[in-house]
Order: C-alpha cells, then sequence, then structure tokens
C-alpha cells in the first residue's frame, strides 16, 4: 500500500514538471508579472492537490464514509486538473519527439532545419487540455445535475391493442451514496418524472454504491413517484454490499434494510420473478430478475422468473446489466422489452444524434452501452443512470430518464 502510494505521488510529480516544462514557455516572455504569477499559481495548486489526493489515498475509506463531501472534492480536483495535465502531457511529447527527430535530420544533413513550428503540437494540447479542463469543471458542477427525458418508440406485433400507447419511464443507477443526501435535485427528477403521467415506473438497479444506509431517508422523495399500474424495481450488483468492507453479516444486513427501503419508497421489488399488468382483460407481464452481468455476478434466474407464463405474452424485463440480453435473452428467450442500466454511458462520451455521432469510452466493453436496440422483434435499453459512481460529474453523458411507449404494430 506505501508502495503504492510513493508511486502514484512520483509519477504525478514527473507529470507536473513535464507539463510546466511545455507550458511555461509559452508564456510571453516579455510580461514578468504574468510568468510570475503562472509559476507561484502552477506549483501552489500542484501541491495543494497532490497533498489532498495523498491523504485520501492513505485515508480511503474513513474519509469515504466519514466525510464523503471531501472524496468528491478530492476526485473532482484530479480530474479537473490532472486528466487534463495527462492530455497537454501527451501532446508535449509528440512536440518532444518531433524536435529529437528534426534535431537528428539536421545533423545528418545539412545542419538547418526550420524550428518555427516546434512547439505548435504543445499549443494545440493546450487548447485541447483547457477545453477538457472547463468539461470537467462542468461535469462535476452541473452536468451530473442536467437531468433530460430521452424518449422512444417501441412497436410490437405481440403487443395487446389495449397497451397500445402505454406510457413505460425507466430509472436506474441512483447510487445515492453519491449524493451526499442532496435531495434537490432528485425531487426536480421526481417532478420531471410525475409530468411523464407514467402507466408504469421501472427502476433497473443499483439503488446504492456499497450499503443500504446511503438510501436511507430518501424514501420520502421517491415514494412521490406516481405511476398508474405501479412500480417495480430490481437490484444491481451494488446493492448486495459487495464492494465495501462488510462481512458476510453485514452484507446480509444490509441487502434486507435495502429490501425494506424499496419497499418504504413503494417499489414492488422482483427477485427473479414476474407479475401480470392487466388492463380492459388484455395483460403484459412484467419480469425483474436478480443482477446478472459477465464479471459482475451471475445472480438472476429468467427461467425462475419465467416460470408459468405463457409465451404468448408481450414481456418486459428488468434485469440491470445489459450483457445478460446478450448471453441469455436474445434468440433464447421469449422477451420482448428489456430495459437494463449498469454501464452508465461511463458519464463522459459525445452524442450528437443530427450526426449520427454516439461515442463513450464504455463503448470498448460493451457492445450495447446506451438508448435503444433492437434485434429482429427484441429491443434492449439501456439506460444511462441517474447517479455518479468513481468520476463524480457527467460530461457529455447527462443523467437520464427515459420514456418509453409501447406501440401496436
Amino acid at each position: 500500500m506505501l508502495k503504492a502510494m510513493f508511486l502514484f505521488v512520483f509519477v504525478l510529480i514527473l507529470l507536473d514538471i513535464y507539463v510546466f516544462k511545455g507550458i511555461y514557455p509559452v508564456i510571453d516572455a516579455g510580461n514578468r508579472a504574468l510568468r510570475s504569477g503562472f509559476l507561484f499559481g502552477y506549483w501552489t495548486l500542484s501541491i495543494i492537490v497532490l497533498i489532498a489526493l495523498v491523504v485520501m489515498f492513505m485515508y480511503f475509506t474513513t474519509i469515504r464514509e466519514e466525510h464523503p463531501i471531501f472524496w468528491v472534492i478530492g476526485a473532482s480536483a484530479f480530474f479537473v486538473i490532472f486528466v487534463p495535465k495527462m492530455i497537454f502531457a501527451s501532446f508535449h511529447l509528440l512536440d518532444d519527439v518531433f524536435n529529437l527527430l528534426s534535431w537528428g535530420v539536421s545533423k545528418i544533413g545539412s545542419g538547418e532545419t526550420d524550428w518555427s513550428r516546434r512547439d505548435f503540437i504543445s499549443k494545440m494540447g493546450l487548447g485541447v487540455s483547457g477545453v477538457v479542463m472547463l468539461g470537467f469543471i462542468y461535469g462535476v458542477t452541473k452536468g451530473k445535475f442536467a437531468f433530460r427525458v430521452i424518449s422512444h418508440k417501441v412497436p410490437s406485433s405481440r403487443l395487446p391493442m389495449a397497451f397500445d400507447g402505454f406510457r413505460i419511464v425507466q430509472i436506474s443507477d441512483a447510487h445515492l451514496g453519491s449524493f451526499i443526501r442532496d435531495y434537490e435535485p432528485i425531487n426536480r427528477m421526481v417532478d420531471m418524472v410525475n409530468d411523464l403521467e407514467p402507466d408504469l415506473i421501472l427502476f433497473t438497479g443499483d439503488m446504492v454504491n456499497e450499503h443500504a444506509q446511503e438510501a436511507e431517508g430518501w424514501e420520502p422523495v421517491f415514494s412521490r413517484l406516481k405511476a398508474k399500474h405501479g412500480k417495480f424495481s430490481i437490484f444491481g450488483n451494488h446493492d448486495y454490499a459487495h464492494y465495501g468492507p462488510w462481512n458476510e453479516e453485514e452484507q446480509a444486513d444490509s441487502i434486507t434494510r435495502l429490501k425494506q427501503v424499496h419497499a418504504r419508497m413503494g417499489f414492488r421489488l422482483m427477485e427473479d420473478e414476474a407479475e401480470q399488468i392487466i388492463i380492459d382483460g388484455e395483460s403484459i407481464d412484467v419480469l425483474g430478475v436478480h443482477n446478472w452481468g459477465k464479471g459482475f455476478g451471475e445472480y438472476g434466474d429468467l427461467d425462475k422468473a419465467m416460470n408459468g407464463l405463457s409465451e404468448e405474452r408481450f414481456k418486459v424485463l428488468l434485469s440491470h446489466d445489459p450483457t445478460h440480453f446478450e448471453y441469455k435473452v436474445l434468440g433464447k428467450a421469449p422477451v420482448d422489452l428489456t430495459l437494463s442500466g449498469h454501464t452508465h454511458g461511463m458519464q463522459m462520451g459525445l452524442e450528437i444524434p443530427a450526426l449520427g455521432i454516439k461515442w463513450s469510452p464504455v463503448s470498448f466493453k460493451y457492445k450495447r452501452w446506451a438508448g435503444l436496440y433492437q434485434e429482429g422483434t427484441q429491443f434492449l435499453h439501456v439506460n444511462r443512470g441517474m447517479g455518479v459512481l468513481g468520476f463524480p460529474g457527467r460530461v457529455g453523458m447527462a443523467p437520464e430518464i427515459t420514456f418509453l411507449e409501447l406501440k401496436k404494430a
């Protein structure tokens, strides 16, 4: 642990020195006040943040559990300051390589070379890293609270006519521990959901980060969610208390308490089971399973949830991890619409629907990571989540309220 901390500090110090080397020459040499101010500001801020990160590293569990606001501030500072530095360092390294090659060519050749563009790449990197820094500042202050409604129509010939126009709202990945009892943004989210007048509200897992205590106290907020035909929920991989310093007894206690929280919030928590929704004598099935995710715990039992159900009825499945759809649902089970979360869209990315642009680093791991996907007659929707985890912000990947309208095809 101590060796890892020293290595961490050493790498960040080297990064700071290298970035300073690249930026300082760009500052106007004729303006001594500007250069002195930059010198003082750069190293003062770097040292303060570095000390804060070391303290967080040494007392990670204590700070995260007992002083979460300091953990959020420290994590935010790392992303806002050091990630842009890493980006600039990458550009500056290209400049240094170019300069080294140019020097070598000049020595071998005529001894003359054009140095007029030797810092062009570094200057470009400075601009890019500046944009990234501004993006992270927005993400950790405003972006993580900028809830948006994303709407989709889901057509199916298997849908009963009585359910044509049926309105489903999906929310997912609350990670309530990350909100540090800041109820206001979630109350706004609840109002946005209720304004959609949903027939059904479905929560697809990860109510907490580590333990049920994070969700206790939030019951009055979530109990305000209203839907004509009820509210259903499932557990995600973080809801089993496997990610904290909890022994088996504490994990079992957390699971019991979290089930009680779901009930007090008004959710019907589904544990490998199903329930019918009936309108005018016609019905659909809503199924919910425990978490099943490749590499994240394969607990859910879809066969158990489907036991005794008619294959002819339209089915909506709540399953936290989208890999469940790929491995157990697609082409294998008569499920029409699967609703998942889990990926968060990595809480950062670039989406411009008008230009067909949709990208996030998480796409390297998950084939289906955000939005609505259709494979034949089967649909999967992956919600981008409403909370945050790890990175305490959202950049280009706003917290999502999904509005799905079922249509008779």
